[in-house]
């Protein structure tokens, strides 16, 4: 059985590339193990700094596979996965890059969501497309609606109507909408600038994004305190001071030369 997503490495840059095109990648269930064990390889493999998912074809992902869905002894296994991979996006200690070349659909939309940059040609479009199946972006919505502005949240789940790049860059949704011979150059900018920044303050900066501010403010103003005197004094911290004084790339920033690999 051939693979659906292939997994690449170039100067700490791990590419997960869905490549499924016949049903648009499709969320279907080979798809989705291979997608999570991927993101999991990236995970623990200290020389990735930053993650791309990618995608062959003219789509970028369509969301859940319906004719899986809908075939004879299915089980809702495709339902009950998919958070686990929208939680590793969510929750990776490295920075995630989502690169669309075309349009993207219901949960192709949580996986966006999901990325911490997200970067569309112009011409890509997306929508919510559950209520019109008598469905509901209920597990998408965890990843989606923190993105979201609410007016356009209420409208677009509501209504299912699709809408442009332009748009969705407006909303929140994404990060960028370039013209197609723009877009390799617009990635690999948000890439060259994430692997600059120190691995471990890249995470805890990630947790940051994602916590729970304190109902105190002095509490809050304590923990950060606290978080930011720890980088100060610790050997991430120290290095990429040193390597400010000195006029020279950090430790951590990839240089040229280093091997790709292809799993």
């Amino acid at each position: 059985m051939a693979e659906l997503v292939h997994y690449t490495t170039d100067r700490g840059v791990a590419t997960i590339t869905l490549d499924s095109p016949h049903n648009r990648n499709a969320l279907s269930a080979q798809l989705r193990r291979e997608l999570r064990d991927h993101l999991g390889a990236a995970a623990g493999d200290d020389a990735v700094r930053v993650i791309v998912l990618d995608h062959t074809g003219p789509v970028f992902c369509a969301g859940m596979d319906l004719k899986e869905a809908g075939s004879p002894g299915s089980s809702t296994d495709g339902v009950n996965e998919f958070p686990e991979i929208l939680t590793q996006l969510w929750t990776s200690r490295k920075p995630v890059v989502a690169r669309l070349a075309g349009p993207a659909r219901a949960g192709g939309v949580g996986i966006v969501a999901a990325a911490d940059i997200a970067v569309a040609v112009d011409t890509a479009t997306f929508a919510f497309t559950e209520v019109r199946l008598g469905l509901v972006p209920a597990v998408i919505s965890v990843t989606v609606l923190p993105r979201l502005l609410p007016r356009a949240a209420h409208e677009l789940f509501l209504t299912g109507e699709s809408f442009d790049a332009a748009r969705a860059r407006d909303i929140g949704l994404i990060n960028a909408a370039v013209p197609a011979g723009q877009l390799d150059a617009e990635v690999t900018r948000y890439t060259d600038l994430l692997a600059l920044g120190g691995p471990t303050a890249l995470a805890a900066t990630k947790d940051l994004l994602r916590r729970a501010r304190a109902a105190d403010l002095a509490d809050d103003f304590a923990d950060m305190l606290d978080l930011s005197a720890g980088f100060f004094v610790g050997a991430e911290g120290q290095e990429g001071i040193a390597a400010f004084a000195q006029k020279r790339p950090a430790a951590w920033v990839p240089q040229a030369g280093t091997n790709s690999a292809r799993k």
